[in-house]
């Protein structure tokens, strides 16, 4: 399974074909959108990348396309959350969770994607046991990521002064501490070349500098992950401020 979670921006319109280009070119099987808020483009996009099987609702940022049918899908909102996520069960029972946190880097909105994290978590325990994945723009920074604050606009730096200038950076330690491994960390464990660390930023396309994308796996089902990378694919900055990252599992 190829799987691609991709931030379109602000709905994708007039952006289809880059988008698609995007898509076909990493042969992804299943794409998770976020800021899909426009199910025309969804559809047109599915389309052009040979996928028959999609949804969308312009009320929510999730929505998906996938070559292969899936047995459900279902948007929900846990109690405690701002933000829904989107769950799509594949043929074989496995899960993927689609998530897109609350945005803004600041003390406050760190505070409020641990809370839809937990929420998230919470909702989802009963599937902690199958192979399931979270997937998704998750507006945060890992433990040991860069985060070079100077590199934000005006507006977003004076937000995190506002907040006290410092961010403790704690929602993806949340989710590493329910028991999954981050899969571009865990399949980049040696580094780059001459062991260097790679950064794995995906936004944004005109001058990364941040790692917002993550899928993550329960920690007991690591060793079904095959790959995951960044896809710097040309089209990309035509199509998004986000680079997508395509994640593979046997």
């Amino acid at each position: 399974m190829r799987l691609l979670t991709y931030n379109i921006r602000k709905g994708g319109g007039g952006r289809e074909r880059a988008i698609a280009a995007v898509i076909n070119d990493a042969a992804a099987d299943l794409v998770v959108f976020q800021e899909a808020t426009s199910p025309a483009v969804i559809e047109e996009v599915a389309g052009l990348c040979g996928m028959p099987h999609w949804a969308a609702r312009a009320d929510y940022s999730l929505g998906f396309a996938s070559r292969a049918p899936v047995s459900s899908h279902s948007w929900n909102r846990p109690r405690g959350s701002r933000h829904a996520f989107l769950e799509i069960v594949l043929p074989d029972e496995s899960r993927v969770f689609g998530v897109h946190l609350s945005a803004v880097h600041a003390a406050w909105t760190e505070y409020r994607r641990v809370r839809e994290l937990r929420a998230l978590l919470a909702s989802i325990k009963r599937h902690q046991h199958g192979f399931h994945v979270l997937a998704g723009d998750f507006n945060t920074v890992a433990p040991g990521d860069i985060f070079d604050m100077m590199k934000l606009p005006h507006r977003l730096r004076a937000l995190v002064y506002l907040s006290g200038g410092q961010i403790r950076w704690r929602t993806i330690r949340t989710i590493l501490d329910a028991g999954y491994v981050d899969a571009y960390r865990d399949t980049h464990a040696d580094g780059g070349a001459h062991g260097a660390p790679i950064s794995g930023f995906t936004f944004p396309t005109w001058a990364p500098h941040v790692r917002l994308d993550y899928v993550f796996v329960p920690t007991v089902f690591r060793q079904r992950l095959t790959s995951c990378e960044v896809f710097m694919h040309d089209a990309a900055a035509a199509g998004s401020d986000h680079y997508p990252l395509l994640a593979e599992w046997a």
